[in-house]
């Protein structure tokens, strides 16, 4: 049996990587958390002061980038920054980081190869329109952006951030039209992925949806 791949894509707080963990585990498969990613360049590039629009000084600061991820733990350079890539901030600056094309190429060409000769799945914004294409599943899920700026303010909540709800509803809106307007592979849906709109839908309900689709493939 080749190896399958399910991409999960859809816009900020549409429970794309809490929904591929689950499934990850359900399955056995490698979960990529490729948003993480883009939020550990985007730590990076804060902290090192570096211009989003030098576009030298980021391709010389990708050369001294190593990832790596072991479960639910980040590293930057050996440094764990799992709590670091959620604050605010980075919320605020990673869309603009991950429409750099240098940027995406990079963590692009990552991805396929970390993901090479396994079962992975795999949440973004472009995974089945531009890491890959021919996933076996793809699956777009959206809500309302009244309903993904709850979960995301409940999330704050949760670590104690101090922020209001209106305001993490105009980021994430703000975000939306970053990621859908940007000229690197935007926030699309792919023509193939199946839409599933998450807003009134328990974590439950959406796994087993999921795992229906994969069931498929795998039988």
């Amino acid at each position: 049996m080749d190896n399958i791949i399910v991409a999960i894509d859809g816009p900020a707080g549409s429970g794309k990587s809490t929904i591929a963990k689950l499934i990850a585990k359900k399955f056995n498969f490698t979960y990529i958390d490729t948003g993480a990613m883009y939020r550990m360049i985007t730590l990076y590039l804060l902290e090192n002061n570096i211009d989003f629009d030098d576009l030298k000084e980021i391709e010389k600061a990708l050369k001294n980038i190593n990832l790596d991820m072991q479960g639910d733990k980040f590293y930057l350079n050996n440094t764990d920054v799992s709590t670091k890539i959620r604050e605010k901030r980075i919320n605020e600056n990673v869309s603009k980081v991950a429409s750099i094309k240098i940027v995406r190429d990079n963590l692009v060409n990552l991805q396929r190869k970390i993901s090479n000769n396994k079962n992975v799945i795999l949440d973004g914004r472009d995974i089945g329109t531009v890491v890959f294409p021919n996933a076996k599943v793809k699956i777009f899920l959206v809500a309302t952006a009244e309903e993904r700026a709850r979960r995301r303010y409940n999330e704050f909540l949760e670590k104690k951030t101090e922020i209001t709800y209106d305001e993490v509803l105009k980021s994430l809106k703000e975000r939306d039209y970053i990621d859908s307007t940007r000229k690197e592979s935007p926030l699309k849906k792919a023509d193939d992925a199946i839409e599933l709109d998450t807003t009134n839908l328990t974590i439950e309900d959406v796994i087993n949806f999921i795992a229906k689709e994969i069931e498929k493939n795998i039988n």
